[in-house]
């Protein structure tokens, strides 16, 4: 009986959620309005033209901005975007690209060699961090860096501050025009969700605690389209991280070319799994059929939940979404007693590559070079 009333005991949810990740998620719609503002001031070379092409470069929660920014500027803008999760740039980065090389730590060895190899190849470059080298590699190189707070219980909690400045950075170099008016009606929209969501708000009112005691035990799947590719992605990392839980996610209408198929399995396999379809009021006719067909299929063997977007326009959709799967991810957490937060076997990961690999001299040797 615990289990379906913790949610509702905020003292119980304290004790468990020590880094206070619930807090720092109720509070993204003050964060989205504080990362506009830091970003305004950045001042972008006269020297840094409209580009041809955007790479935003980053690894986890601060790469998938660039892919929330990719998927809603996919029907507006004029030249493509790309998110680079490797060490190394493509081939095509050249001067007439923009590379955004976003890290919350400022730390990540992977988007440290991307920055430094998209100066050698003299792109366009903007960064964005709290701190560390890529802050002062920016500072020693003079490249415009966004500075965003220290503090948060980790990067994916921070997706305000990794997301916002390139909407501002995109308008500065004219790859997105008049988005004013749908950042507004987001931040309203976001506000209303944290409301409707946040702790205080009764498991009988709050969307986010119902459907994390639905999926329960099982290996959430996230299903996303078109605009909701980057959202379905972030929901699938959040119940890694989060939720200490497998996932993963797909998108129609890809998935009915080859993921349909594994629905055919014994349900003694496919009780683990539930899925989390995102659904927006105004589906294409062609996706909305796809999605309630392949509902109708897989219901004979999983649960079946939704995650209903909200809002008018494009941007309040998505990020509505997103949103609430965030709070989904950490009552889900706190349903199985875990603390949000702490993602030990990556800290472990990072300390045993390190052993081998400390790459962090290297890349001081690179910027005396540069310099």
């Amino acid at each position: 009986m615990q289990k379906l009333t913790i949610l509702d005991q905020q003292e119980k949810v304290k004790a468990i959620d020590k880094s206070n990740m619930l807090e720092a998620c109720e509070k993204t719609p003050d964060f989205c309005s504080d990362a506009l503002k830091r970003a305004e001031k950045i001042k972008v070379p006269t020297s840094y033209k409209p580009p041809k092409n955007v790479i935003v470069a980053g690894m986890g929660g601060s790469a998938i901005g660039g892919e929330l920014l990719k998927d809603w500027l996919n029907d507006r803008a004029a030249i493509p975007i790309e998110v680079c999760r490797d060490y190394v740039l493509p081939a095509y980065a050249s001067e007439n690209t923009l590379v955004i090389a976003v890290s919350y730590s400022g730390e990540t060895e992977e988007t440290l060699s991307a920055f430094l190899e998209a100066v050698k190849r003299r792109c366009m470059v903007v960064t964005v961090s709290s701190g560390g080298h890529l802050q002062t590699f920016s500072q020693k190189l003079k490249i415009p860096h966004i500075t965003i707070p220290t503090g948060l219980p980790a990067p994916r909690a921070a997706i305000a501050y990794l997301f916002f400045p390139l909407v501002v950075l995109m308008e500065k170099l004219c790859v997105a025009k008049k988005a004013n008016e749908e950042i507004e009606e987001t931040l309203y929209v976001l506000q209303k969700i944290s409301e409707e969501n946040m702790i205080r708000t009764p498991l009988k009112n709050n969307k986010a605690k119902k459907i994390a005691l639905e999926i329960g035990d099982t290996v959430p799947i996230v299903y996303g389209f078109r605009q909701y590719s980057a959202v379905a992605r972030r929901l699938k990392c959040q119940f890694n991280e989060n939720s200490k839980v497998p996932s993963k996610f797909d998108v129609f209408s890809e998935l009915n070319h080859n993921e349909v198929v594994g629905w055919e399995a014994s349900r003694n396999l496919t009780k683990a799994f539930a899925i989390l379809v995102i659904r927006d009021p105004k589906e294409s006719p062609e996706i909305k059929q796809r999605i309630e067909i392949t509902k109708q299929i897989a219901s004979k063997v999983c649960r079946i939940m939704e995650i209903q977007a909200v809002g008018k326009q494009k941007l309040s959709k998505m990020l509505s979404a997103m949103y609430i799967g965030d709070f989904v991810s950490i009552y889900l957490a706190l349903l199985k007693g875990v603390d949000p937060t702490p993602t030990k076997t990556i800290v472990h990961l990072k300390k045993e590559m390190k052993k081998k690999f400390d790459m962090t001299k290297r890349f001081e040797k690179e910027i005396i070079t540069i310099r």
